[in-house]
């Protein structure tokens, strides 16, 4: 009777693990849709009551125009928005990197000179206290009128969100973990790459999505200094102009660019830190 009992139990309990997986299965597929699916919900949401709201209270198009009319923008305009949008894109991705390097680079040698982190890290807080459009007509002054300015300004705004987060991360390891690289007799080096560099990886990256979101910021503040393409410019010259529907296509198709951007960050987190990603879940 006894092993009858075993291998009921035991069959039961595989049922139960099955049942226990689906529901855990259906439950993940679940919030995945619904990651998916609510942001789509809130924008259409969003642009019912913009409609709404400029029908309702009949709002002249010059000061805010109707959705319907942005997008008549959107695909009339198209070739003349992505002609505009390609600069940007080219000023704020190089800016991103360019920025991100820099602090990445100061980052580490602020973990192995401490002297020098008490040196330099004043005069970035000062820097990164200035504003962007007092910043950008000094770019202007000293690199001229292309796309230079736009870069350095944009890499300006990337540099310090990284700095901090990446030299907290460098030094923010366990103690036991470095006692343990030390009682396996690990080089300076060693304990950088294998403790130092994965522990600082989640920092780096919540400040990457922040850099590319503000890169796009950085290069569009840069072309309403002195630029006659770019979103920044075309931003300028529909404002003048007064053609909201314009203007407002036009920022339409900044913040996709700047969310599409983001994304790229995150698909990129993700895949890097899977182990991370799996913690946290």
């Amino acid at each position: 009777m006894a092993n009858q009992a075993e291998p009921m139990t035991m069959a039961g309990a595989f049922v139960e693990d099955a049942e226990a997986q689906a529901r855990f299965l259906g439950r993940k597929r679940y919030l995945a849709w619904r990651r998916r699916l609510l942001p789509v919900i809130a924008v259409v949401l969003f642009l019912l009551a913009w409609w709404q709201a400029v029908e309702q209270f009949d709002i002249k198009p010059f000061i805010a125009p109707s959705p319907v009319a942005v997008a008549h923008v959107l695909i009339d305009r198209f070739d003349v928005l992505m002609a505009n949008l390609l600069p940007t894109a080219i000023e704020a991705v190089l800016g991103f990197l360019l920025g991100n390097f820099a602090a990445i680079s100061l980052a580490t040698a602020f973990v192995w000179r401490k002297t020098m982190e008490e040196a330099l890290f004043p005069i970035a807080v000062m820097v990164n206290t200035i504003p962007v459009v007092a910043k950008a007509p000094i770019l202007v002054l000293l690199l001229g009128n292309g796309m230079e300015p736009k870069i350095a300004i944009a890499a300006i705004i990337c540099f310090f969100p990284t700095l901090v987060n990446m030299t907290r991360g460098l030094r923010d390891v366990r103690p036991e973990q470095l006692e343990l690289m030390r009682i396996l007799s690990a080089t300076p080096r060693e304990v950088f790459l294998r403790i130092r560099v994965p522990n600082a990886l989640p920092y780096l990256f919540s400040a990457l999505k922040i850099a590319a979101s503000t890169a796009v910021i950085g290069a569009i503040v840069g072309e309403w200094i002195g630029s006659t393409k770019g979103i920044g410019a075309l931003i300028i010259q529909s404002t003048y102009n007064f053609d909201s529907p314009l203007l407002y296509a036009t920022i339409v198709v900044g913040s996709t660019f700047s969310a599409l951007f983001f994304g790229v960050v995150t698909f990129a987190e993700g895949r890097m830190l899977r182990w991370n990603v799996t913690h946290n879940a």
